[in-house]
C-alpha cells in the first residue's frame, strides 16, 4: 500500500565509504580495526566521523563470521529460581561488560547434555561463565567451538560460586548471629521447591557446623511451602520448640512470621537475601545480605582479563560481601 511506511535501510560500510570519499577497503580496515594496516590518523578520523554522521553501526552477524566469535558473553546459571540476589549479580556484570562493548546473555541450564552445545553454535560467545563448574564434556565442547575465555577454567575445576556464596557461608552467619544473641537451640526451615534442595541443605549444614563448634544440638530441620497455614502447622508441630529460627531465605522467613502470627506466638527469625519486602515485614526482618553486585563486577572483570590473555583467577572468599542486616525479627 502507498501509505505503508518503508523499512529504513541499514547503513553499510559502502555508504560510509561514499560519505568519506574513500575506498571501501580503507573504510573496512578502519571500521573493523584490522591489525597490520598503516592507516593515517587523519584518514581514520575521517572514516569515523562519516560513520557517526550516518549513524553506522557494525552488523553483528557479519562481524561474527569474520572473527569467529560474537560480542556476546554467556552466563550459564543453575536451574534455581532467579531471585533478587542473582538479579543484582547479573545486572552489575552486564554493566561492566557493556562498558567494554560486550553484551551479556544469561541461560538457565537444566542439565541436558546437548543444551549447551546448541548455545555454543548459535551464539558463538566470546566468553562463558558458569555458576557451577563445567563438566569435562562441556569444556571439550567449548574448545571445539573456539570460545576464547571460560570461567571457571579447567584449572579452576573446584571453583563453585554457587556453593561459595549461596551455601555454607549464609547458614554459618545466620547461626553465628543467633548464637551470639544467646540462643541455644536452633531450627533451620527450608523451602519445598525441589530446585532449591541442594542449596537449602548446604545452608542448613553450614548452620549445623556452627552449632557443633559451639557445643550445641544440631538444628531442627523443617521444610515448608510458602503458605501461612502450612508454616503455622510446622511451628505448632515442633515437639521441642527452638529458641530461634534460621530461614533459607526471606520468602521462607516471611511465611514463618505469618504462620506464627496465625498461632499468636513468636520466635526470633533470621532470613537471607535482604529482599525489598524484608524491611516491611511484621516485625521488620533481620536477614543476611550479600553483595552480589560486587561479585558480578568481579566476574565480569575476570572474563575481560581472560579475553585479553591476562591471568583471570576469580577469588571468591566464603564470607566475601556477606553481612547481617539487623532489624526487629531477631
Amino acid at each position: 500500500m502507498a501509505d505503508q511506511k518503508k523499512t529504513k535501510r541499514r547503513i553499510t560500510s559502502v555508504d560510509v565509504a561514499r560519505e568519506a570519499g574513500l575506498s571501501r577497503a580503507t573504510v573496512s580496515f578502519v571500521l573493523n580495526d584490522t591489525p597490520g594496516q598503516s592507516i593515517p590518523e587523519a584518514t581514520r578520523q575521517r572514516v569515523l566521523q562519516a560513520a557517526a554522521r550516518l549513524g553506522y553501526t557494525p552488523y553483528a552477524p557479519a562481524r561474527t563470521l569474520r572473527s569467529g566469535r560474537s560480542d556476546v558473553v554467556l552466563f550459564v546459571l543453575p536451574d534455581w529460581p532467579q531471585g533478587h540476589t542473582v538479579a543484582e549479580l547479573v545486572d552489575r556484570a552486564a554493566q561492566v561488560l557493556a562498558g567494554a562493548g560486550l553484551t551479556l546473555v544469561t541461560h538457565v541450564h537444566t542439565g541436558q547434555d546437548d543444551d549447551l552445545a546448541r548455545l555454543w553454535t548459535a551464539l558463538a560467545p566470546a566468553a562463558v561463565f558458569g555458576m557451577r563448574p563445567f563438566t569435562a564434556h562441556e569444556l571439550a565442547g567449548m574448545r571445539r567451538a573456539n570460545i576464547a575465555a571460560v570461567l571457571p577454567s579447567p584449572e579452576q575445576s573446584g571453583h563453585d560460586v554457587g556453593s561459595t556464596l549461596w551455601l555454607n557461608g549464609v547458614g554459618r552467619l545466620q547461626a553465628q548471629y543467633l548464637i551470639g544473641k544467646g540462643h541455644t537451640r536452633l531450627a533451620y526451615v527450608l523451602p519445598d521447591d525441589p530446585r532449591l534442595s541442594a542449596l537449602g541443605q548446604g545452608r542448613a549444614e553450614g548452620a549445623a557446623q556452627v552449632c557443633a563448634e559451639a557445643g550445641l544440638p544440631v538444628p531442627i530441620v523443617s521444610t515448608i511451602p510458602l503458605d501461612t497455614a502450612a508454616a503455622a502447622e510446622t511451628v505448632a508441630g515442633w515437639r521441642q520448640p527452638p529458641t530461634a529460627v534460621c530461614a533459607y531465605n526471606d520468602e521462607v522467613a516471611l511465611a514463618l512470621l505469618a504462620g506464627m502470627r496465625k498461632l499468636g506466638t513468636s520466635l526470633p527469625v533470621i532470613g537471607a537475601d535482604d529482599i525489598p519486602a524484608a524491611r516491611f515485614a511484621l516485625p521488620p526482618l533481620t536477614t543476611v545480605a550479600q553483595d552480589s553486585g560486587e561479585l558480578g563486577a568481579r566476574i565480569a572483570a575476570a572474563l575481560l582479563r581472560a579475553l585479553n590473555g591476562e591471568p583471570s583467577q576469580l577469588d571468591v572468599l566464603p564470607d566475601a560481601g556477606i553481612r547481617v542486616v539487623e532489624r526487629e525479627s531477631a
